[in-house]
């Protein structure tokens, strides 16, 4: 009995490893094709407060001997000031002068909690964090290639630098329309001091995607990796590789910005949607731009995105 039970079990535990080892050689080549593609980055810039001179505020010396603005008391004060103690007036003027009293109030609570914190409404400043990411067809070629020129010739060292990388990146966005897929965007607000952690995890979370940057230009550093380098890497269990089986069906363009000031996007939903995001991003000017990030893939000649690596590293896109 023993011996028939045995028989039975020993081919299917046969069939069994087979099926095991099939599953894991495969799981295996689609977890390489997962992490062979390379991208790129541009960026630059930093959060930190715009500098300002400040100057006191002029005082006048007023024919009666009153001074304005800069202190003591003005003439046209005493109208507004002077029927609260007896001198005349009503309950319109006791309104208006509670309403400028809390007023007062608020503004000194506000005053000393940023005080306290250590900086104040123009050291902090509002920023806006943006991040703008377009999936396009494979065969936009042409928007690789600028993208690759735009890396390599760039200056990232400098506010007017960043600004014209920005221009140039959305400028090359609007020319392939026809190839537009994908869409997904985000903006959110803090104060300087949170916007910079904000702008960093979604720069980290967009660069953890790439196996590799195979071309970089950052605060002027630029690094391109050679296609030697890569074949080696290949060589000693790397995967980055060119691959053989085509060219990829997407080009994943993300772009993150950091700016002073509110920053709106528009709710994509449709082309026409994508076009004026662009554009708006397109036209912030230098002198509000802080930081921006300009990454892409795939970027290496041979590197494909395939249909499972939008699902798996891109699944908040969304069909246009």
């Amino acid at each position: 009995m023993h011996k028939k039970l045995i028989s039975y079990i020993k081919p299917l535990l046969k069939v069994l490893v087979v099926v095991v080892l099939m599953l894991g050689l495969s799981l295996g080549h689609a977890g390489d094709a997962l992490a062979a593609k390379g991208g790129g980055r541009i960026g630059g810039g930093s959060f930190r407060a715009p500098s300002r001179t400040y100057s006191a505020p002029r005082t006048y010396t007023s024919p009666g001997g009153g001074y304005y603005p800069g202190g003591g008391f003005a003439p046209i004060g005493f109208p507004f000031v002077l029927p609260i103690f007896g001198f005349g007036g009503g309950l319109f003027t006791l309104l208006i002068f509670i309403a400028v009293a809390n007023f007062l109030v608020q503004s000194f609570r506000r005053t000393r909690q940023d005080s306290e914190l250590g900086y104040d409404s123009y050291s902090n400043p509002t920023v806006s964090v943006a991040r703008l990411q377009v999936g396009l067809l494979a065969d936009a070629r042409e928007l690789q290639a600028d993208l690759d020129k735009l890396a390599t010739m760039a200056n990232t060292g400098s506010t007017a630098g960043l600004s014209h990388v920005l221009q140039e990146t959305t400028l090359a966005l609007l020319r392939h329309p026809e190839y537009w897929t994908h869409v997904g965007s985000s903006v959110k607000q803090a104060r300087l001091a949170g916007a910079e952690a904000e702008f960093n995890r979604l720069a980290l979370t967009e660069r953890s995607k790439f196996s590799r940057e195979t071309l970089s230009n950052v605060n002027n550093q630029l690094r391109q990796a050679a296609v030697e380098a890569l074949l080696v890497g290949n060589e000693k269990g790397g995967s980055l590789v060119p691959n053989s089986e085509g060219p990829g069906e997407f080009i994943v363009v993300t772009l993150l910005v950091g700016v002073q000031g509110d920053l709106k996007l528009p709710s994509i939903n449709s082309t026409e949607d994508l076009r004026k995001a662009l554009s708006v991003l397109g036209g912030v000017s230098s002198d509000r731009l802080l930081a921006l990030e300009i990454l892409w893939t795939p970027q290496a000649e041979g590197d494909v995105l395939t249909r499972d690596d939008m699902i798996v590293e891109y699944p908040d896109l969304k069909l246009i």
